[in-house]
């Protein structure tokens, strides 16, 4: 038995997934700090700029882990290329609905939709894989229902930005599972395959002077060539992360991250938030409160 002053391995071991994790929300959270000075910049050329300074991140980080292996025999099977094609354009059309949010002062519909996710995920569960939810699931669906269609009334249409963001990237979650290789591979394998036709669209822009790389301001080049950066590290603590912890603390930690991109748009970026949308995000945190507490009382009986 360990002593006061000693930690167990298993306590160890869950600092440091804690770290990982959190470090990983943590960027996510701020993410919009940075995206938010190529406001004056189409999305879509934002969006391309994203994927192709992830990949020499990427591989680099690939490179320094040891974890190329498994990319050899990716390269080789035709079935593994085509799945991280398809997971690859459902999480190209989450960014660049999250970059065209973050530039036109929607981080408050950004943060509802990532909120949103993972109850989208339990709804997919019952769906998809004919999960039997459980009473506190089925309370925490039908809240963020009600809360959707108060939105959807007042503003006359669906809030399709917070409905893309979260559909997105439940589905991605869900197809990027049944990919045969590591996360870390299977993102640079999706960058790389996105990183083609994100590089000609570039090459396409500058060549008409529409560009806003090397005819840019320095600081638009420095900004765009980031994005790279606090797209690819994030995802990577995530994965170490997600592999130390228990799917109950990453599913309490996720949550961090929209908080803080909440706070921005409210206290930092000064978008209103009307009593409607005021509203439907109290019914959203009730949602995940009923559900973090069946998450965690179900984590405990099987402890």
């Amino acid at each position: 038995m360990a002593t006061l002053t000693e930690k167990s391995p298993a306590d160890s071991t869950a600092a440091r997934g804690f770290a990982f994790a959190l470090s990983a929300y943590l960027l996510w959270g701020i993410l919009p700090i940075f995206l938010k000075p190529l406001a004056h910049i189409p999305a879509v050329e934002v969006l391309a700029h994203r994927i192709v300074w992830s990949v020499p991140v990427a591989g680099l980080i690939l490179l320094a882990l040891g974890r190329t292996s498994d990319l050899k025999a990716a390269f080789h099977s035709p079935r593994t290329l085509v799945m991280a094609a398809g997971t690859a354009l459902l999480i190209t059309l989450n960014w660049g609905t999250y970059v065209w949010a973050i530039a036109n002062d929607r981080a408050v519909d950004a943060a509802l939709g990532y909120y949103i996710n993972p109850l989208v995920s339990i709804l997919m569960g019952a769906l998809l894989l004919k999960e039997r939810l459980s009473r506190p699931q089925i309370a925490s669906v039908a809240l963020a229902a009600v809360a959707v269609l108060i939105l959807t009334v007042d503003a006359g249409g669906l809030p399709w930005i917070s409905l893309t963001l979260a559909f997105s990237f439940a589905f991605y979650g869900y197809f990027k599972k049944t990919l045969p290789i590591g996360p870390s591979q299977g993102f640079f394998l999706e960058v790389l395959i996105l990183s083609g036709p994100c590089l000609l669209y570039i090459i396409w822009l500058q060549a008409r002077g529409e560009g806003h790389f090397l005819l840019s301001q320095p600081a638009d080049m420095g900004w765009l060539m980031f994005t790279g950066v606090v797209t690819t590290v994030p995802l990577v603590l995530f994965a170490f992360g997600a592999k130390l912890l228990r799917i109950s603390t990453i599913g309490i930690m996720q949550y961090i991250a929209p908080t803080i991109v909440f706070l921005l748009a409210i206290l930092v970026f000064h978008e209103p938030l009307s009593a409607v949308k005021a509203t439907a995000f109290a019914l959203i945190w009730a949602a995940l409160a009923v559900y973090s507490w069946s998450m965690l009382a179900t984590g405990r009986r099987s402890a």
